[in-house]
């Protein structure tokens, strides 16, 4: 084989991303050169931190894939090892040895798991309740975007860390449905009413612990909500990715009178936790305990539609691409 697929940014959009900002491309095939592997990629990630690497350039964007290798030239990568790396949405992908890590599938665990609650998704939930807010059992804990690939995992990991009372936002009606199935004990429609009222009702005696997918109202709400000497753990901003930050929240002064932590992380600089986050959640998915919650759609064409559709909440769980059955 020389040529594979690839999804290319074509243009650098103003405000929220089309499917006009992306093309499907046919590319070579660079020969191999020692320490290099050639993967067919079998599942590719998007994730809406990636509509912030739009603003930067036009060219191919990093992303997130499992894979197999067809071809090495890399002892340590022999053809048929499953591993992971981010080279970028396509069919295949040269990689340097250097650049790819392992993926040792568990017994009784799908592979996509592996991108989503068992990737950094998951990764990033579990380092937000252990290391950012250092949630502890019987504490209350609000995260917002809850049915996206972070909040199913975060709230499904929090109870096995023997949180209390764990409450979700979502943007739908059916999703504070899956929420409540997944094992949140509120949820609320943030279309439905300001958050704030939402949250003060789902939560009246307030929380201790708040991770935040969102920024804006939500944290304006959480911070109103939050108990003296409440954590906040901030892992992404989705109201703002495409537009204008908003304005501060209104009650910031508030993180002073009651005392609060705020804490942003991202947790490319908490890989060290990997093996740990594994060792805790590889069980609770085996045991079906918890859920790998994923919305995959099919086919290196329906990259862009995925992508779009993740920014603008029409997953449940974590979005990925299949690229082969």
């Amino acid at each position: 084989m020389s040529t594979f697929l690839a999804v290319r940014q074509v243009h650098r959009p103003q405000g929220a991303p089309s499917a006009d900002d992306f093309a499907v491309v046919t590319a070579e095939l660079p020969a191999l050169t020692d320490g290099q592997v050639l993967v067919e990629n079998l599942y590719l990630s998007v994730d809406p931190y990636m509509r912030q690497l739009m603003d930067t350039g036009e060219a191919g964007l990093e992303g997130r894939a499992i894979g197999q290798v067809v071809d090495s030239r890399s002892p340590a990568y022999p053809a048929g090892a499953t591993v992971f790396h981010r080279a970028g949405w396509a069919t295949h992908a040269v990689v340097d040895a250097a650049d790819v890590r392992p993926v040792h599938q568990a017994d009784g665990v799908p592979l996509s798991a592996y991108l989503g609650v068992l990737g950094g998704t998951g990764l990033t939930a579990f380092v937000g309740l252990t290391r950012i807010a250092r949630l502890q059992p019987g504490e209350d804990l609000f995260v917002s975007a809850a049915a996206g690939g972070v909040g199913t995992a975060a709230g499904q990991i929090a109870r096995r860390l023997g949180a209390g009372r764990i409450i979700g936002s979502a943007g739908s009606a059916a999703k504070v449905e899956r929420l409540l199935e997944l094992g949140f004990d509120a949820a609320f429609d943030h279309r439905a009413a300001p958050v704030g009222e939402q949250l003060a009702k789902a939560a009246p005696d307030g929380i201790d612990v708040y991770l935040d997918n969102v920024g804006g109202d939500h944290l304006a709400a959480a911070i109103d909500a939050l108990r003296p000497h409440g954590r906040v753990a901030w892992s992404g901003a989705i109201a703002q990715y495409s537009s204008a930050p908003p304005a501060a929240p209104h009650n910031l002064a508030d993180v002073m009178f009651k005392s609060l932590r705020v804490e942003g992380f991202l947790v490319r600089e908490h890989l060290d936790a990997r093996e740990r986050f594994e060792r805790f959640l590889v069980p609770h998915v085996r045991s079906g305990a918890v859920h790998a919650e994923e919305t995959v759609v099919d086919g290196i064409g329906a990259v862009a539609e995925a992508f779009l559709g993740v920014l603008g909440g029409a997953n449940t769980g974590k979005m990925l691409v299949r690229l082969r059955n």
